[in-house]
């Protein structure tokens, strides 16, 4: 048996099983806990029987300052959700734990009237970007020599995808766009304040 709840001070330095995984990206302490302390209900953990977290999914909203809107309409990301982390441990996946904690963050995300979703992803993490589409994201641009390292050894850097996904807030997908692999931009035409 499996449980979901929010993640705790102690849990930062439980999650080997999961950040041991070549495709999750591991951050200094510190930013996970930021995380915890800015959005605790958007930090969600599985653990299992003995204890152990074999999955997590880090999160959070926000929005650029009103002074990007300047910058044009396309760099200006209102108020969303984030998906800055999603990993299970390479022995529990295949049981539905990355959507269950998923919709967990999609409903934090939804209590906090967000327009939408939104998710970096490698364009070679065919797994993952599949099981986002299974979950309603589309992928909104391709974001080019986004990741600086390449862990498939082909290259020194790998695209990403941008997917996104309409929440409730946003009836009309205003912040969704059709044929977004073919929208290519640089990482530094992505505004972060």
């Amino acid at each position: 048996m499996t449980s979901i709840r929010q993640a705790s001070p102690t849990d930062i330095s439980r999650l080997n099983l999961c950040n041991l995984d070549p495709l999750t990206e591991n951050y200094a302490r510190k930013f996970y806990f930021d995380y915890l302390v800015r959005w605790p209900t958007m930090f969600i953990v599985a653990e299992n029987l003995k204890g152990q977290i074999i999955a997590y999914v880090m999160g959070k909203v926000e929005e650029d300052p009103d002074y990007v809107k300047l910058l044009g309409t396309d760099k200006y990301l209102p108020w969303h959700g984030h998906v800055t982390c999603l990993t299970v441990a390479p022995q529990y996946r295949q049981m539905g734990l990355a959507k269950t904690l998923t919709a967990h963050l999609d409903q934090a995300c939804e209590h906090e009237n967000a327009w939408f979703m939104d998710l970096f992803v490698r364009v070679s993490n065919k797994t993952a970007i599949n099981m986002y589409k299974g979950m309603g994201y589309s992928v909104y641009r391709r974001v080019v020599d986004y990741y600086s390292d390449d862990p498939t050894g082909h290259g020194t850097s790998e695209d990403a995808f941008d997917m996104r996904k309409s929440l409730s807030r946003d009836k009309t997908n205003r912040y969704i766009r059709v044929g977004g692999e073919d929208y290519r931009i640089h990482p530094e035409d992505i505004y972060h304040p």
